[in-house]
């Protein structure tokens, strides 16, 4: 089983184009979505009072939700963001941590023997206890976000160090290192503990990067994208999702598992919100699996 753990948002997206008001997002929501079409997925996090019927309708239908916990007097994790004119820069314009700034996460017993742990963006504080509850997780992957970094650094290094893969975008591995080198970013945090970084750099692809070895992974060209929000997070649930139904962790694993991150993230930005990854279907994941790899080849 992968369980994932992190936030379940209430998200406002502005584009030049649209702006979409608390729809449905957070990181554990759209890592969950997207890891759900590869392995038996559970989620935890927390919610409150002013969270849709609708929405929890939606999660429950594809994944595990024993390990949602409704807060009834609070409201649920609200970010608020705007993108520029080409959907490449985003820029947080509010961040309501709500419920989640006292959640006390606690595990249902059976997702203790969980074999793959991702820890979406989330306080690190609480990355790091929730792992307490595992007996004995073969990969544990975190990610963090701006708000983290700035606000806990010294935290946000403590929870890398205690997991086996970090995934993380471009700007914030710069902010987090304090460097612009992305290679040495990763580096830097190879040197905290985990066995590999991958680098995310949007409409530039990634970089899974080990202790001796570089994969760069370009982006699935697309000719429209609608909302970027989720993608990183999409990625993220893909590739571990991969490896969690694979249940191998060589590095040609994680290679293949970049390629299926890469298919969920492309998947993801073709709408507002989670909508895309409820509509895709198994065929669709493989036909754009097949086309990537056969554009890569040379």
């Amino acid at each position: 089983m992968l369980t994932v753990f992190g936030t379940i948002a209430l998200d406002t997206t502005r584009t030049p184009f649209k702006t979409e008001t608390k729809i449905l997002g957070g990181a554990a929501t759209f890592a969950s979505l997207s890891s759900s079409m590869f392995t038996n997925t559970s989620i935890v996090g927390i919610v409150g009072s002013d969270f849709p019927a609708e929405y929890r309708s939606i999660i429950d239908k594809r994944v595990d939700t024993r390990g949602i916990v409704t807060e009834n007097r609070g409201k649920t994790f609200h970010y608020d963001s705007s993108f520029d004119y080409d959907l490449s820069r985003r820029t947080s314009n509010k961040t309501e941590l709500n419920v989640i700034a006292q959640f006390e996460p606690v595990i249902p017993d059976e997702y203790m023997k969980s074999e793959y742990i991702y820890l979406a963006n989330n306080d690190p504080r609480q990355n790091m206890k929730i792992l307490e509850y595992f007996s004995d997780p073969k990969l544990v992957v975190c990610d963090t976000i701006e708000y983290w970094i700035l606000n806990c650094h010294d935290k946000v290094v403590k929870m890398m160090s205690a997991v086996d893969g970090v995934v993380i975008n471009d700007d914030e591995a710069k902010l987090l290192c304090k460097n612009t080198n992305l290679v040495k970013c990763a580096k830097t945090i190879i040197s905290w503990g985990p066995r590999f970084v991958i680098i995310k750099k949007g409409e530039h692809g990634s970089l899974l990067i080990a202790e001796n070895i570089v994969f760069p992974a370009p982006a699935y060209p697309l000719e429209e994208i609608v909302d970027p929000t989720g993608a990183g997070d999409s990625f993220a649930g893909g590739f571990i999702g991969y490896i969690a139904k694979q249940n191998s962790l060589t590095f040609n694993t994680m290679k293949e598992a970049v390629v299926y991150g890469t298919v969920m993230g492309s998947f993801a930005v073709e709408d507002f919100g989670i909508r895309r990854l409820l509509s895709i279907t198994q065929d669709e994941v493989q036909m754009r699996y097949r086309e990537y790899r056969n554009l890569v080849q040379f």
